[in-house]
């Protein structure tokens, strides 16, 4: 699939030739796990796609529909020759698929999903949904709370539409938002603004609520050279990066107040390989620090997990196993977290690790986990627009 060595993988190469292959294979066999999350009656991509035992083995089964990973979808295979799009999409290319979730995300409520629709209708559709930007702009007038992720997309949406469309103000209101919603470490919280949620949950923010912020304010600042955006990018990936596993994890939930981390588990595996190398990439491409070393750890952790046995690549379906997480009841451990770090920071309840261990691989892969992984290792030298 892969012509010559994508620039960043090469530039990962230089540091740590070892990860650099890893990611090599992964990028290869992308392709074949989105296809099994895509449903072709339909046109539409599985919430999931679930290993289930066999006659010969696991099997993979795809489960419900997403809106949100197919527009992750369209986004990673623009990045792939169209022969290996139609191949992947059952004859349609990455820029059909992205016309349908445009066309769907017109009558979805979900302002992640009308942000993800209006940066795939730019990026891979080549032109700008006037429709969806203003939804976005009217999620940001609304005076209702809407979750950081969302905020995040909406200032990429405006970056890539900024030249088929005037995006300045959408973009300039969306940055604003998420500029001021950081605590002092730069993580994020879940929801903004965080006091519209419970007192146990509005100092929480997820891996994924911080690392989408960095991704965006790195690609607003590479558009417009807004150094404060920047900067404060920096900051957040920094203090992601300071806190990094011993073995390249990258955990789950932080503290707004103080950075500190509130709950390690689960790993998920498409933290490793995709999204935290991506964001980082885009930042260091805005100009910001070279993270490759922590990148590379990131992705060893792929096959050097001291958390369980069993591998989390899964060599015979070609695709990467969704998690790792604690031997609990559902999210027994973080809700306690939650609970406990919400009276007194940095309290951590006792015997959490001891009676509650990381044991447990999630047999599922989402789609868009190879779809970020397509997207970001596949960057092109300069930046989309």
């Amino acid at each position: 699939m892969i012509s010559g060595l994508p620039p960043r993988v090469d530039a990962l190469a230089e540091v740590d030739p070892t990860a650099a292959g890893r990611v090599l294979t992964l990028l290869d066999r992308a392709p074949d796990a989105i296809a099994a999350a895509y449903l072709p009656e339909t046109g539409e991509m599985a919430q999931t796609v679930r290993g289930v035992p066999g006659p010969d083995g696991v099997e993979l089964s795809a489960e419900g529909t997403n809106l949100r990973y197919a527009a992750m979808a369209a986004l990673g295979l623009a990045r792939v020759p169209e022969a290996v799009q139609r191949r992947t999409l059952a004859g349609r290319s990455a820029r059909d698929l992205a016309a349908a979730v445009t066309e769907r995300a017109r009558t979805d409520t979900d302002p992640g999903a009308v942000a993800l629709a209006a940066w795939v209708s730019a990026e891979v559709g080549r032109d700008a949904d006037t429709e969806l930007l203003g939804r976005c702009r009217a999620a940001l007038d609304a005076d209702a709370p809407i979750t950081t992720v969302a905020l995040a997309w909406t200032v990429v949406a405006a970056v890539a539409a900024h030249d088929r469309a005037d995006t300045a103000e959408l973009l300039d209101l969306a940055v604003t938002r998420l500029r001021t919603q950081a605590g002092e470490a730069g993580i994020f919280p879940h929801v903004v603004p965080a006091s519209s949620q419970p007192r146990w949950r509005r100092h929480v923010g997820s891996f994924a609520d911080s690392i989408y912020p960095v991704q965006a304010l790195a690609r607003a600042a590479a558009l417009t050279g807004d150094r404060p955006a920047l900067w404060l990018a920096e900051r957040t990936a920094a203090r992601l990066c300071t806190l990094q596993g011993e073995h390249g994890q990258w955990w789950w939930h932080y503290d707004v107040r103080d950075g500190e981390v509130v709950e390690r588990y689960p790993v998920y595996s498409v933290h490793q390989h995709s999204m935290a190398p991506m964001t980082l990439m885009d930042l260091a491409d805005a100009g910001g620090p070279d993270r490759r070393a922590e990148i590379a750890a990131g992705v060893h952790w792929l096959d050097r997990h001291p958390e369980v046995v069993e591998d989390v690549v899964h060599e015979r379906h070609r695709l990467v196993w969704r998690k790792v997480g604690r031997r609990e009841p559902p999210k027994a451990a973080r809700g306690l977290s939650a609970v406990t770090t919400a009276v007194r920071p940095g309290w951590t309840a006792p015997g959490v690790d001891r009676w509650l261990l990381p044991r447990v691989v999630d047999h599922e892969c989402r789609p868009y986990e190879p779809a970020w992984l397509l997207h970001g290792w596949l960057a092109p030298t300069e930046p989309t627009s």
